[in-house]
């Protein structure tokens, strides 16, 4: 499918909501426990998701509009969200992606990004010129990657369990 502005926001808008319905009164083992040192739980991920909100996204797309002398990005600090994270509830968490998400979409509907302005460019710190499209389609495939990640980790959680039918369980290998 070839990107299209309102289709993207189909999508951002609809992730708050699907990781509520998802995760809302879940126990913190599924929520909180992580499946080895290497991953992330889904507790983990709305965390970065917010941190994303609030230095990504959004903010890239205004240095690549703004087309200024420096058209860099600041780098993302991927685990930038574990301090802020710290104490609060997963309810939480949800809540405050819920409402800064709005507020991102809402930010860039009133951008009203042209087709001819999906072609700018920001230079992204390890990857060099980037345009607008490719960031905001990032974003979207951003979303889906981390609920794919979620829903992946919470069925780990039951891999020695499913016993024979793992064989039929793409998810688990």
């Amino acid at each position: 499918m070839k990107f299209d502005l309102n289709r993207a926001v189909e999508i951002l808008q609809q992730t708050p909501y699907t990781l509520l319905r998802m995760l809302d009164d879940l126990s913190p083992e599924w929520t909180e426990v992580k499946i080895d040192a290497e991953s992330w739980s889904p507790y983990d991920i709305i965390g970065h998701l917010i941190h994303g909100e609030e230095t990504d996204w959004i903010p890239r797309a205004e240095i690549i509009l703004a087309q200024g002398e420096s058209r860099n990005f600041v780098p993302f600090d991927q685990t930038g969200h574990f301090e802020k994270s710290q104490g609060k509830s997963l309810n939480d968490l949800l809540t405050e992606f819920a409402h800064i998400r709005n507020a991102n979409i809402e930010r860039l509907l009133r951008l009203e990004i042209t087709p001819e302005q999906l072609s700018l460019k920001g230079i992204h710190p390890e990857f060099g010129e980037v345009t607008l499209e490719q960031h905001l389609a990032t974003w979207v495939v951003h979303d889906l990657n981390h609920i794919r990640q979620i829903v992946t980790n919470m069925a780990r959680h039951y891999d020695a369990e499913v016993g024979p039918w793992k064989e039929y369980l793409s998810i688990l290998r």
